[in-house]
């Protein structure tokens, strides 16, 4: 069983840099390729990135690529999503899911474990 949960939300100014996690308390992690999907105030959730089981595979969206890293720990049962240079068009809920396909998607419908979520708000 998979029970994700993520941290490292916050408030930050307009090119500032924030570290999201998310955990999973169960122990399957590894088995599992790991995305991070976010939603604005009245839009559907969108994806942002994704990490392959064994974290050498990633992909990202168009819009955050090159300010966005997306890691995982195994050992740690711990993903990461780094951002920089963070807009306030990043403002929104983040949330990470896990899902046990071999090659990485960015379809949320595939995702069949899903976080709480955390907020992340960019000032201008």
């Amino acid at each position: 069983q998979v029970q994700l949960r993520e941290s490292g939300g916050g408030s930050v100014q307009a090119g500032g840099s924030l570290r999201l996690s998310c955990v999973d308390s169960g122990d399957t992690f590894s088995d599992y390729n790991i995305g991070w999907f976010r939603q604005q105030s009245g839009k559907d959730r969108e994806f942002v990135a994704a990490v392959g089981q064994s974290g050498t595979v990633r992909e990202y969206e168009e819009s955050v690529r090159g300010r966005c890293t997306a890691l995982r720990n195994n050992v740690a049962n711990t993903a990461y999503l780094y951002l920089n240079n963070l807009k306030p068009e990043d403002t929104a809920v983040y949330y990470c899911a896990a899902e046990p396909g071999l090659l990485l998607t960015t379809d949320k419908t595939a995702y069949d474990y899903w976080g709480q979520g955390t907020q992340v708000t960019v000032s201008s």
